[in-house]
């Protein structure tokens, strides 16, 4: 994602089978509708694999390999409570072992029970300006989450990349739709940029009610490809790629789901289009906007369109 993602955070099936379709080191032929060319020390797919396996019983089955262990590679202060919210601590990852600063709108619980959205922040830190984007949620009536992940802000566990990251936010989604006053049969998820990534993971590996991911990437090799350095785990095992990359898993999407996009960023490019058709081949009701705006700028509009949308679907 461009460099602008960082600016504005705080200021408000078998490996074997892969093989073939290789090539190293960006040496991919490129077509009008194809992304840019990126050299890499790793190899990418010519067309990414479709797995057979749903993700949820692949993800229960893969453990990431980190070779390098340590926090998020955004450097961030520790988190506070913006104005509006409410500081929780969430039993982050798979096994419950770590204790994750979040944030919830605050609402009074009743027996009139209330639609909540689950949002996941962009970048690789948490700040008050991620709060401030999805403010709307919480003024549209939704118990709104927004939940940090491990390694971020000076918190314990070890940064991966999408991998273990979805686990936070798969336990934090429990977390939400367990509080009280919060109607399970409303339950929607939204996420923008590393979090809109995160958002179709993890409505890949258990349901929603409907997902809004926004400015989301689908293939891990393009991110990574990109931000070389961010790569924690094993690069010579294709299957860590896989792991991390939804076009590979597109007919797990377990609800519908609308994917949104600023007109003046990198507009929905072939895997984008590849993962779209895998999931309408599988019946999965999705679609795809563009609205007016930067990586950034898009976020106020994609918050008011998935509202729009959330209350299309029941919120």
């Amino acid at each position: 994602m461009p460099f602008s993602r960082r600016q504005m955070i705080f200021g408000l099936s078998a490996t074997a089978a892969l093989a073939p379709s290789l090539v190293s080191h960006g040496a991919r032929a490129q077509t009008a509708s194809s992304p840019p060319v990126i050299d890499t020390p790793f190899p990418v797919p010519q067309v990414p694999p479709l797995e057979a396996t749903d993700y949820g019983e692949a993800r229960r089955a893969f453990r990431t390999n980190l070779l390098r262990k340590g926090p998020s590679p955004e450097t961030a202060p520790p988190l506070g409570t913006p104005p509006g919210a409410t500081r929780v601590t969430y039993p982050g990852g798979p096994d419950r072992s770590l204790q994750l600063v979040g944030w919830v709108s605050h609402y009074e619980p009743s027996a009139d029970l209330k639609p909540a959205v689950l949002f996941l922040h962009g970048g690789n830190a948490t700040g008050d300006g991620h709060w401030e984007q999805i403010r709307a949620y919480a003024e549209a009536g939704f118990v709104t989450m927004l939940p940090s992940f491990r390694g971020e802000n000076g918190q314990a566990g070890n940064y991966s990349g999408f991998y273990d990251e979805t686990a936070d936010a798969l336990a934090a989604a429990d977390y939400l739709e367990n509080l009280p006053g919060v109607d399970k049969n409303r339950f929607f998820l939204a996420g923008h940029s590393n979090g809109g990534t995160l958002a179709l993971l993890a409505a890949m590996t258990r349901g929603f009610k409907a997902a809004a991911p926004m400015s989301a990437g689908v293939d891990a090799w393009r991110y990574f490809g990109r931000y070389e350095k961010e790569i924690r785990f094993d690069w010579d095992d294709p299957r860590e790629f896989v792991m991390r990359s939804s076009v590979c898993f597109a007919p797990s999407l377990k609800c519908p789901t609308l994917l949104l996009r600023g007109s003046e960023e990198r507009p929905f490019d072939q895997n984008h289009l590849l993962f779209i058709e895998r999931a309408q081949s599988a019946g999965i009701s999705i679609d795809k906007k563009i609205l007016p705006g930067t990586h950034n700028g898009v976020v106020p509009g994609a918050v008011a369109e998935s509202i729009r949308f959330f209350k299309s679907h029941g919120a």
